[in-house]
């Protein structure tokens, strides 16, 4: 659990001070009393990456976001980012995203953005499946309606997966960054249960998506899939927030448990699961955990 909680300590340095003009690696290092070589060696067993790597990744996904949203220089989106000339950083952005800075700023393409996962979050949902009570009481949920007019959903499906590690594990992570690269889209990124019109033979009902208009029409890649949507309303379970980081599998337990308890036609619903899809939208300190899932009116 030692090198678990130093690599969360570098993980979070780095997101607190990446930004800051003279961050570097060794800085890093620094930080959290190690060598650069012993930092390099925990902080790949624990994330697959070495922390220059990891340093990179996110730097250049804080570029693709400077890209977008400003009108700064290519360069001085490169000089920003901790690259020292406009070639070094368009070729570190192309071997990355498979789109120049220029092109990714006019057409605005999804791109596999890098999305910092706490290293801890893993080991806390291993504990929280050995374990029968939950720390915390997390019962409190507060749910919304949303319309949703006929639109298009994308996702990209797996074969055997059960739950958001499973998941990565056998698709990879860079699907969150990519789906939450498209601007049009309804709501952040989530795990799926698809409904059983879009449930493919040999493949697993968990899937990851997002919902955007109906007249999206952006390249994405080649193993993306996508459907239309009859209109429907979205019902929306949200938990309180939490304190303890490892309560988030709890908040997501609970968010589950607040639809099971939900009688839906008191408020002139009813459940429509095969309308489309629900909802895992996970779970944080500050948001508490967010679900939805389909309805129609009655």
């Amino acid at each position: 659990m030692d090198e678990i909680k130093a690599v969360r300590h570098m993980q979070d340095y780095i997101k607190e001070h990446f930004q800051e003009e003279d961050f570097t690696a060794e800085k890093v290092c620094r930080a959290a009393g190690y060598s650069r070589r012993h930092a390099d060696r925990i902080f790949k067993h624990q994330t697959g990456r070495t922390l220059q790597e990891y340093v990179n990744a996110v730097c250049l996904t804080e570029s693709a976001n400077e890209l977008a949203g400003t009108g700064n220089s290519v360069l001085q989106v490169a000089l920003n980012s901790h690259f020292s000339s406009h070639e070094g950083f368009t070729r570190s952005f192309s071997r990355r995203f498979h789109v120049t800075p220029s092109e990714y700023r006019e057409k605005l393409l999804p791109i596999p953005l890098f999305v910092q996962y706490p290293v801890n979050h893993y080991y806390a949902l291993l504990k929280y499946k050995e374990e029968t009570n939950m720390s915390k009481d997390l019962s409190l949920c507060m749910i919304t309606a949303k319309e949703r007019p006929q639109r298009k959903l994308i996702w990209l499906p797996s074969r055997s997966a059960e739950d958001y590690f499973s998941y990565c594990e056998e698709m990879g992570c860079e699907w969150e960054g990519l789906l939450n690269s498209i601007d049009e889209k309804f709501d952040t990124a989530a795990l799926m249960e698809l409904p059983n019109f879009l449930a493919e033979e040999g493949f697993s009902k968990m899937a990851a998506g997002i919902e955007v208009p109906l007249d999206f029409d952006k390249p994405l890649p080649a193993e993306y899939r996508t459907a239309e949507l009859e209109p429907c309303v979205m019902l929306y379970f949200q938990t309180e927030p939490y304190e303890d980081e490892e309560d988030f599998c709890a908040a997501i337990e609970s968010a589950y448990a607040a639809v099971g308890r939900y009688n839906p036609e008191v408020y002139g619903y009813r459940m429509a699961y095969d309308k489309a899809p629900s909802f895992n939208f996970g779970a944080d300190t500050g948001m508490g955990a967010k679900l939805s899932v389909p309805a129609v009116k009655i």
